[in-house]
């Protein structure tokens, strides 16, 4: 019986649905997460009769025929890249990103990363860093007797040193743009890789055209709707369930048919 192959497919669909919602609502807290959603494809058709086939010798045809689907599989898991809401930190290390964009980082490996998490630091050499120490690119060094460090909106790194009137310029931060930011490779701790899929970065100053704004002293949050995933959870596991009933009522019918004399 197809149907027990069939529901199995939608079993297993399901199953990664969970999944993908589980990890939305595991990164709510996460800065700069950006939710995903399963996506899916149905299978193959087994045409039993064509349509279109002839039905007569006097040329009529079947208008429709009968077609049996083979079940479903997933297709992609999407990124959802709309902006998740601002958090005011006071931490003037700590950048929000208004807009389109990604900080370029320079991964161990020699590649660059791409995060949106602006939770940065200083290194012991005083060059600005991720959480995880690596480079912020451009490499941007803040002086030892700098008493404080003010970002503006294009990205300009203004440090004031004790005995100077003017602020001194030691840097800028750039923003990496991409035509598809759902192509992007996520590998774990806020990063990301570009693929042929995303397509080339485009490096530019915050606040160039199609390119969003540096908000200092305050962070990007996960763009996870709760009630949207709870929601999605619930639906998810109802189809679970009839697809595991499909699977009982097939078997029930199997033995009926085995037990007829």
């Amino acid at each position: 019986m197809r149907s027990l192959s069939i529901a199995a497919t939608g079993m297993l669909a399901q199953q990664l649905n969970v999944e993908v919602i589980s990890n939305n609502i595991a990164n709510i807290n996460t800065t700069g997460y950006k939710r995903q959603r399963a996506e899916f494809h149905d299978l193959l058709y087994q045409d039993l009769l064509r349509p279109g086939t002839t039905s007569s010798d006097t040329g009529t045809v079947v208008p429709s025929g009968i077609q049996v689907g083979l079940g479903v599989k997933p297709a992609a898991t999407y990124r959802i890249t709309e902006q998740g809401n601002l958090v005011i930190t006071d931490n003037n290390l700590d950048l929000a990103i208004n807009g389109k964009g990604y900080l370029s980082v320079e991964l161990p490996s020699g590649e660059t990363g791409y995060t949106r998490s602006g939770a940065l630091g200083r290194s012991p050499d005083g060059d600005l860093v991720t959480a995880n120490g690596y480079l912020v690119q451009p490499g941007i060094t803040i002086p030892d007797d700098a008493i404080s460090v003010t970002i503006n909106a294009q990205g300009d790194v203004l440090v004031a040193i004790d005995g100077q009137l003017t602020p001194s310029n030691v840097g800028q931060i750039q923003l990496a743009n991409f035509p598809n930011e759902a192509g992007l490779q996520a590998i774990g701790g806020n990063l990301f890789l570009e693929t042929p899929g995303s397509g080339t970065a485009t490096l530019a100053a915050p606040g160039s055209p199609g390119f969003g704004t540096i908000q200092q002293g305050a962070l990007e949050t996960s763009n996870v709707n709760v009630v949207a995933e709870i929601t999605n959870l619930i639906t998810a596991q109802r189809a679970y369930e009839m697809n595991s009933r499909i699977i009982q009522a097939s078997d029930e019918m199997m033995q009926s048919a085995a037990q007829l004399r």
